[in-house]
């Protein structure tokens, strides 16, 4: 007689919130008062307290047991809710483990094929309301960043108009948050690119002079920073960006007295709170072959020019887009790819980025008529948009330029001159400066792959894509980049901004990262969180 072989079935497992099986990297949940756990199978009751047990991971990695009640449904022995005995929400700020041995069993007699071991954190129930948060005790821990604002002196090309009224009612909400310890400005607070072309930038007068017309048209914005800065509760911390690059630090405290600001090289500033090592703030621009200082028209301009590329190109779209991208009238002048030499081919690379952009960013002014008008930096003539780009020299048949003549020959030496620790190949800037994912990845290759950066945290703006991004370094280390987006009226995804809240006491072990947005109901949304552990 034949036998048939007896296969003992598994007991599987799911719950209704997302879990990890990474200490390091925990998933992150909303404050709940239960978690609900589903089994393939009706369970025998009596193994179930032996093999069900929840711990709270303090900060030196130390698991202590909580004391938790377990509840089996009434309809079906297979559907499990675990709550915390005092039958209060899990603790918000604080990471936990949920272990479900083999002592578990159906009624058949089935057990876990292993140990089922999975991490969450509870993220707080975050607000800015005056009341803040509970769990954080009024303490004044949390640190908020933001960027890319793009104050404008004039509303008839400012890219800011109908976000405003909503970014004064969120820094309001700011100053009135018992919780927040820092407000920090990611680049880009003024605008002085986003500028029609034949326009003169300063109207005649002075840089100073553009940043006060700036505070004028939009006084209630900084003087909504202003009320924050007197308060003197939250400190307030302006980094610049590519877009702002040239207003020196007196300009800015000219309009926003008190404000502390950062800066490394002119037009550049990474930035570390106080406290917090692991974290760093910059706008981004420092990796961006067409935004980052540049100094190759120094020869023309007889000044300490730092102006770069994307400058002129920023003057010309911002026209294209005021005229409603017109037909091109006449085409472009073709460059061919020559055989002279690696910088040769990579000035026709760069020729090709200016083609696409401007065949996205058509005007209606000739290619040879002088109609940038510039008056800063040293820039003090009109210039055509011939003189930015590339074109060919039919007698040796090289590639050459107007401004910005050295270009690729000088890029290394201009990274050194940024303090960029990591050098990006030529051939790499030129092709990919255009793209948000480019900067995304300079997050990585600066800092967390960098042997000599401690980060963990890195926060840029300058792309105006809002995003979280994680990653592991070669400790399996979570590291965590966040792009702060932007709050311009006409974006994908505006009025974004950043969210830090370090370990609530000595024994926490979470850090958040929290990307949020603000809409013109106040309204907060969020759109991505994270948990890092284990820092130092």
């Amino acid at each position: 007689m034949d036998s048939k072989k007896i296969v003992k079935s598994i007991l599987n497992v799911k719950t209704n919130l997302p879990f990890s099986d990474k200490i390091e990297d925990p998933s992150v949940i909303e404050s709940t008062e239960n978690i609900k756990l589903i089994f393939n199978e009706e369970l025998d009751k009596n193994t179930v307290p032996d093999g069900i047990k929840l711990y709270k991971v303090e900060s030196d990695g130390k698991e202590v047991e909580e004391d938790i009640k377990i509840n089996i449904n009434e309809n079906s022995q297979s559907i499990l809710y675990i709550n915390k005995s005092d039958n209060i929400k899990f603790t918000e700020g604080e990471e936990y483990k949920l272990s479900i041995n083999n002592n578990v069993k159906s009624l058949s007699g089935a057990s876990l094929k292993e140990e089922f071991t999975n991490y969450f954190a509870v993220n707080y129930s975050f607000n800015l309301d005056s009341d803040g948060i509970t769990d954080l005790n009024n303490n004044r821990t949390m640190i908020i960043c933001i960027s890319d604002i793009h104050l404008g002196a004039n509303d008839s090309y400012a890219e800011i108009n109908r976000n405003r009224d909503a970014l004064v009612k969120f820094l309001n909400h700011i100053r009135i948050s018992p919780n927040i310890k820092e407000l920090i400005i990611a680049g880009d607070l003024i605008d002085e690119w986003f500028i029609p072309m034949n326009l003169d930038t300063f109207n005649g007068k002075t840089q100073l002079d553009f940043v006060k017309s700036v505070e004028l048209n939009n006084k209630p914005v900084i003087d909504a920073f202003n009320n924050i800065i007197r308060d003197g509760k939250i400190k307030v911390t302006y980094v610049p960006g590519n877009h702002d690059l040239l207003i020196n630090s007196e300009d800015i405290q000219s309009i926003m007295p008190g404000v502390s600001q950062v800066r490394d090289v002119r037009g550049l500033g990474a930035y570390t709170p106080d406290d917090f090592p692991e974290l760093i703030i910059e706008h981004g621009h420092r990796y961006n072959f067409y935004c980052a200082p540049d100094p190759s028209n120094r020869a023309i301009t007889q000044t300490d020019s730092i102006l770069p590329s994307g400058y002129f190109f920023t003057r010309i779209a911002t026209s294209s887009v005021i005229q409603g991208r017109p037909k091109r009238d006449s085409p472009l002048p073709t460059v061919n790819k020559n055989e002279l030499g690696d910088d040769q081919y990579n000035y026709f690379l760069y020729w090709n980025v200016w083609r696409s952009l401007m065949t996205d960013f058509p005007v209606k002014e000739g290619l040879d008529e002088k109609v940038i008008n510039t008056g800063i930096d040293g820039f003090t003539d009109y210039y055509a948009i011939n003189d930015i780009l590339p074109y060919q020299n039919p007698e040796n048949n090289r590639i050459d330029l107007n401004l910005y003549k050295g270009i690729i020959e000088e890029w290394d030496e201009r990274q050194n001159k940024n303090l960029v620790p990591i050098k990006i190949p030529i051939e790499e800037a030129v092709t990919k400066g255009t793209f948000a994912s480019h900067l995304d990845e300079q997050s990585g290759n600066q800092y967390f792959n960098n042997p000599n950066s401690d980060k963990r945290i890195v926060i840029f703006g300058h792309s105006h894509e809002a995003r979280v991004i994680t990653s592991f370094n070669e400790k399996q280390e979570k590291n965590i980049y966040v792009n702060s987006g932007t709050w311009i009226d006409k974006n994908k995804c505006t009025m974004t901004f950043v969210v830090i809240i370090p370990p609530k006491n000595e024994n926490s072990n979470p850090t958040y990262v929290n990307l949020y947005q603000y809409s013109p109901t106040e309204d907060i949304k969020k759109l991505d969180s994270q948990a890092i552990t284990n820092l130092n």
